[in-house]
């Protein structure tokens, strides 16, 4: 038993030592996987345990400002990170046929792998998506799906940035983030209230936009399977397999929504609770709200009533989710 222990150690040193990127392994959270694994396990506990029972006998928060905020801040962080993606590499000479990995001090080199830990850092500012979910009471959409999908992603996306910070692979964050600019841009108009709702009409193509993000990102992943580079194949196949993933959650919500298929609150239902990512939008349902009328007018809440519907996204919500509780008279 010791020495299968010493041997798992061992292992493990030689790994974190030797196999690693030497160059970021002073940086915050890079030294060791235990914090963020410490992190992730703590952000899983309180989303599904501990945030569900300290809100159970209060009252929901009225987060709609904070959002906003919450929404411009991501949009213009998303933006910047996107910014530099293509400043240390992809718009400076970064091949999409196959593209290794940069380890020297060069300038580019170093910028990259700074960019690749802001996109690090970034996984967890997400988390604030299901904190907004808690606060407003509306756990049952935390699935946990949602909850692994949110809960591994920072640990993934470690192991890329410890081990090959830069490369083949970073074209998925580069179209993970533009994706974010426009996604967080939608949620903070969403969030303003339905006088805005005019200015989101473009919903439906939001949908097909993350779809055709998850081909991109399978076809240029998985072209390395056919040919000759030296980029870490382990890596490869992981994030190929995450467009696999989500195209398939995508194309069955679409089906649901747009192509007269089961209509979306039905399609998740099947599934139990919220599936998992959600990204909210619109939901057109021809409903009758006179019940949420509150003398003779609507509250913002029963306008935006066809308001927000539990869906499938990359892994990212602000909060909303379908109002599936009749006696909600008010967006908290």
């Amino acid at each position: 038993m010791t020495s299968v222990v010493a041997t798992i150690v061992h292992g493990y040193r030689d790994m974190m030592d030797n196999k690693s990127d030497p160059r970021v392994r002073e940086w915050p959270m890079m030294s060791s996987p235990f914090p963020t694994i410490a992190i992730c396990l703590s952000y899983a506990y309180f989303s599904k345990v501990l945030g569900p029972r300290i809100m159970e006998n209060r009252k929901p928060f009225n987060l709609r400002s904070i959002l906003i905020f919450y929404n411009l801040a991501q949009t213009i962080f998303s933006t910047w990170i996107f910014y530099e993606y293509l400043m240390s590499g992809w718009a400076r000479g970064y091949s999409f046929r196959c593209q290794p990995v940069d380890y020297s001090n060069n300038t580019l080199a170093i910028r990259m792998a700074a960019t690749c830990w802001w996109y690090y850092f970034s996984k967890f500012t997400e988390f604030f998506d299901t904190l907004f979910f808690i606060l407003r009471k509306k756990s049952q959409h935390v699935s946990t799906l949602h909850v692994i999908h949110h809960g591994i992603m920072p640990f993934s996306v470690w192991m890329g940035l410890k081990f090959a910070p830069g490369g083949h692979s970073t074209f998925f964050a580069l179209l993970n983030t533009f994706v974010h600019i426009v996604m967080y841009f939608y949620y903070m108009i969403a969030a303003m209230g339905p006088e805005y709702q005019k200015y989101i009409w473009w919903k439906k193509y939001l949908t097909t936009f993350q779809m055709v993000q998850f081909v991109l990102i399978m076809s240029h992943q998985f072209q390395l399977l056919f040919t000759e580079c030296d980029y870490p194949r382990s890596f490869m196949i992981w994030i190929g397999l995450h467009g696999l993933l989500f195209l398939g959650l995508f194309s069955d919500f679409y089906k649901a929504k747009y192509t007269g298929g089961k209509s979306p609150r039905r399609a998740i239902s099947s599934r139990g609770n919220n599936p998992g990512a959600c990204m909210p939008v619109l939901n057109e349902d021809n409903q009758t709200t006179s019940r949420h009328k509150q003398n003779g007018v609507s509250s913002y809440a029963t306008i935006y009533n066809k308001e927000y519907n539990s869906c499938y996204s990359n892994g990212t919500n602000n909060g909303y989710v379908a109002n599936n509780n009749a006696s909600d008279k008010k967006l908290a």
